[in-house]
């Protein structure tokens, strides 16, 4: 049973579904091209409200999602097709599915993180692991992180291309100590991944010269 305060804390919201993971902080394009999230993000502009975006694939629709903000209307359609760009901004976890309009809604709460220790070393070492990673994929120097951020793992990963599941996984974490690790080894094993393929395109690029 909900006390007085968990229920204060329940609104209704429009939820999108989408097979992409929004983190808080992150930046994403969208094209809306269906009629009922037109609708959707129509109201979300006239009222200035937020919807809830959350991942949806072939087992179905997660309770975890973000609300995302509408940052900007990059192109109106005369169809009716919106560009926009929207910012993740705080968790929320699904307590009821809603009826009565096109899109889907639903009531939900917002997602606290437990109390935990700051851990420096998971911060410190999520770091190394972005930057070197950022060095090996990209030609210019990334933009440095607020490293005393309370959402420092959200906003590194925000700067990464990651699959959904694992950002899946990040969004569910319930401290910033858990999130730390999980994005060090996930970037530990992208650019691991970077480091094959340049060894591969390497040695097919030599074996071609020899065959030559």
């Amino acid at each position: 049973m909900l006390d007085a305060a968990s229920t204060l804390a329940v609104v209704e919201i429009g939820l999108f579904p989408l097979g992409i993971v929004l983190l808080p902080t992150e930046l994403v394009p969208l094209h809306i091209f269906e009629d009922r999230y037109q609708e959707l993000i129509g109201e979300c502009l006239e009222l200035d409200r937020e919807f809830g975006l959350v991942y949806q694939d072939e087992d179905g629709i997660r309770d975890t999602g973000t609300r995302a903000r509408v940052t900007e209307v990059l192109d109106r359609l005369e169809d009716g097709r919106l560009n926009i760009a929207v910012e993740g901004t705080e968790r929320f976890r699904v307590t009821k599915v809603t009826r009565g309009r096109s899109f889907l809604t639903a009531e939900v709460e917002p997602v606290d993180d437990e109390w935990s220790e700051p851990d420096p070393e998971a911060a410190a070492r999520a770091l190394a692991s972005y930057r070197a990673l950022a060095a090996a994929a990209a030609e210019t120097e990334p933009e440095e992180p607020d490293e005393s951020s309370p959402q420092l793992a959200f906003e590194l990963a925000a700067n990464v291309e990651l699959a959904p599941e694992s950002k899946q996984q990040l969004l569910e974490l319930r401290t910033e100590a858990e999130r730390l690790v999980l994005v060090a080894d996930l970037f530990d094993a992208a650019l691991a991944a970077v480091i094959a393929v340049r060894e591969l395109e390497k040695r097919a690029k030599t074996n071609g010269s020899r065959l030559s």
